[in-house]
């Protein structure tokens, strides 16, 4: 079990997590593997990512009951760009695992800088409300469920991370559907794509299990109150969601450096 100090920090820094979901409503989960590596003190970066990974789909998994009761989710939609990531993550984790752990915190951080950029951007909520994966509808939306899901759960699962502001337009270019759906189908993709990551990962023995169950509860009680704060907020989320943004560019380029230097030294 981890010391004192050790279970403070890792609870806590689920709450952090938590807390950014409940007020900005997804994107938090992309702090999961710094906070763990910088924070928590976890010495592995594969063994951060597998960790994460599995936080992320535990949580995702909690959200979703309140977006499948507000008929958020497109149930098959969902089923088929899941099936397709979570092919998709599987190989991306196996890949990553064979990356040099500091490169891949490098590789990280960019991808940090990456989504911190989207986030500065306003995502437009027009779509199809009545979209549904019928036979009459198969030959057009299949396809690009399968593609898509597939490229978006390669890329979830070699940096263990949930993938929503990639699953969410993605949903959108595929089948249409408005932005509200997009974000509550998504919730389904990022579980099964973090489970499957999580799984790769524990297969290696890459996953603190005790950090993790921490990790997790501090993320549960950090979204109640997100989601609480979110409420008394909701007038200000796109001022909540820009300073988020900021936040992820700040910490990816910590990340960046952190993750560089010691491959700089060992080149010169």
């Amino acid at each position: 079990m981890p010391g004192l100090l050790t279970s403070g920090l890792a609870t806590g820094s689920g709450g952090v997590v938590g807390v950014i979901l409940g007020l900005v409503g997804g994107g938090g989960s992309i702090l999961a593997v710094p906070l763990l590596t910088y924070v928590v003190g976890v010495s592995s970066p594969h063994v951060a990512i597998g960790t994460s990974a599995l936080a992320v789909s535990v949580s995702a998994a909690g959200n979703l009951v309140s977006q499948w009761r507000a008929g958020n989710v497109k149930w098959r939609c969902a089923a088929v760009f899941s099936a397709a990531g979570i092919l998709g993550a599987l190989a991306g984790s196996a890949a990553a695992k064979a990356v040099d752990g500091q490169s891949l915190l490098a590789l990280f951080g960019v991808v940090m800088l990456v989504v911190g950029g989207l986030m500065l951007r306003k995502r437009r909520g027009e779509g199809d409300p009545e979209v549904r994966l019928t036979k009459i509808s198969a030959p057009v939306l299949l396809p690009w469920l399968l593609g898509i899901g597939f490229a978006v759960g390669l890329f979830s699962g070699f940096f263990g991370i949930g993938g929503g502001f990639l699953i969410v337009p993605g949903l959108m270019l595929a089948t249409s559907m408005p932005l509200p759906m997009a974000i509550g189908t998504s919730l389904v993709a990022v579980s099964a794509f973090g489970a499957a990551t999580a799984a790769s990962y524990a297969v290696s023995g890459l996953i603190d299990w005790p950090v993790a169950g921490l990790f997790i509860l501090g993320g549960v009680l950090g979204g109640l109150v997100g989601a609480g704060l979110g409420r008394r907020l909701s007038q200000h989320k796109r001022a909540l969601t820009l300073t988020f943004a900021g936040l992820v560019i700040l910490v990816g380029l910590y990340v960046v450096a952190r993750g560089a230097l010691p491959l700089l030294g060992a080149t010169t």
